[in-house]
């Protein structure tokens, strides 16, 4: 059977990229019209914070289960099945009832969203994976930074304008129903034999393929994913500030009107986009002469990403929406750098069949840093305002960039 050729690979990781993109304009949906619907549901910083940490507590469980799962059934199948339950569970936040009820219901709702698109991550970074050479994947990954930030480029015009004319509820059920046009470009990019080989099995080139799938409480022991954890946790935080809370951010300090709101948010995303594209390009090329058995640690290009990173501490400086839009997606792009390059250098070193479960582990990093972080930036907010926060999320980034940088191990998990 023919193999795939490079632009086959191509095409199949650009459709992981764009259910990256379906993901994540279902979930920053209620982010973005946020100070509509916390308003109208008469919910506090504080409460806005808990959902968002339910969302996460439902992925952080969900993603290292539908890892193992993707492991077994592959994401050419898996991926379709979860994006079709994901988008019915975002287009029900139609029914969310008013104040009172409407809290309980939009948790229920968030909580079932999460568990629904664990498989995202998951299967598409296998699909990169599985698709892509050695060479290639520290530039896929960062390509696939790019799908997570295109969702959150394509909600905010989206999503304020259909509330502004239809209302708040009508935005969920609208972002949804766009989402599903995914589904028949991903079941024509997978038509071929030569795809379904490469999605179904592992890459024969890989040196670790005939290693079977180690448990999650093995592969939790690899120094390699510990190290890839901790650098997770330490950048997630502030990843969630800026996609989460700078509508809220805008409103507060700058009385914008929600229907404003789409024509800031957008920026951010663009930057996150060139952060993780750039980053991986940088990375792949410093791979491209090295054994696949060994790549190269990204020592330089981490301390570059963090010092784009450190951005977030600015934010409080600007005296316009646009100054501060601009330096959070400075931060932006500097999270994206990171999220890229700890991602592909932490799935390069563990073996092919573990790959999915692993991608799912760091999701879960990123799911605990969510749920711990989004209560208490809640009451940070309410307590001693947004710059406050901001700087502490700057200082967080320190010591947990430090331990992954610090920690180097070039052995294959």
């Amino acid at each position: 059977m023919a193999a795939l050729t490079r632009p086959q690979a191509w095409t199949l990781a650009i459709c992981a990229t764009l259910t990256m993109a379906v993901s994540y304009a279902d979930r920053q949906t209620l982010a973005v019209l946020a100070p509509t619907v916390t308003h109208d549901l008469h919910l506090s910083e504080v409460a806005y914070g808990w959902l968002l940490s339910a969302f996460s507590l439902a992925y952080l469980i969900g993603a290292p289960l539908a890892g193992r799962w993707l492991d077994r059934v592959g994401a050419r199948r898996g991926l379709p099945i979860a994006v079709l339950v994901w988008s019915a569970i975002a287009a029900a936040h139609l029914l969310l009832p008013g104040p009172g009820a409407g809290l309980w219901v939009l948790l229920g709702l968030r909580i079932l969203l999460g568990f629904a698109e664990a498989p995202s991550f998951p299967g598409a970074s296998q699909t990169v994976h599985r698709a892509l050479s050695p060479a290639d994947r520290p530039r896929g990954f960062g390509v696939l930074y790019v799908g997570s930030s295109l969702g959150a480029m394509i909600v905010p015009p989206v999503a304020t304008g259909l509330a502004h004319r239809f209302g708040f509820r009508f935005a969920f059920l609208g972002v949804a129903a766009i989402g599903l046009a995914w589904l028949p470009l991903w079941l024509w990019a997978t038509r071929s034999p030569a795809a379904r080989q490469a999605l179904d099995q592992p890459p024969a080139q890989d040196a670790a393929v005939t290693m079977p799938p180690l448990p999650l409480r093995r592969l939790l022991t690899r120094p390699v994913v510990l190290r890839g954890v901790a650098a997770t946790l330490a950048a997630a935080p502030m990843m969630s500030y800026a996609l989460n809370w700078t509508p809220k951010y805008l409103v507060a300090t700058f009385h914008l009107p929600q229907h404003e709101l789409g024509q800031y948010l957008w920026m951010p995303p663009v930057l996150f986009d060139l952060g993780s594209v750039g980053f991986g390009l940088w990375q792949a090329r410093r791979a491209r002469h090295a054994p696949a058995s060994r790549p190269p640690v990204p020592v330089l290009p981490a301390l570059c990403g963090l010092g784009l990173a450190l951005a977030c501490a600015l934010v409080p400086m600007a005296t316009s929406p646009l100054g501060a839009v601009l330096l959070a997606g400075v931060a932006m792009a500097g999270g994206g750098a990171l999220f890229a390059l700890f991602t592909a250098d932490t799935l390069a070193r563990v073996p092919s069949a573990s790959v999915s479960a692993t991608a799912g582990l760091l999701a879960s990093a990123q799911s605990v840093a969510y749920i711990a972080a989004s209560p208490l930036i809640g009451h940070g907010v309410e307590a001693r305002g947004h710059a406050f926060v901001l700087d502490a999320l700057g200082v967080w980034l320190l010591p947990g960039v430090a331990a992954w940088l610090l920690a180097r191990k070039r052995d294959v998990a």
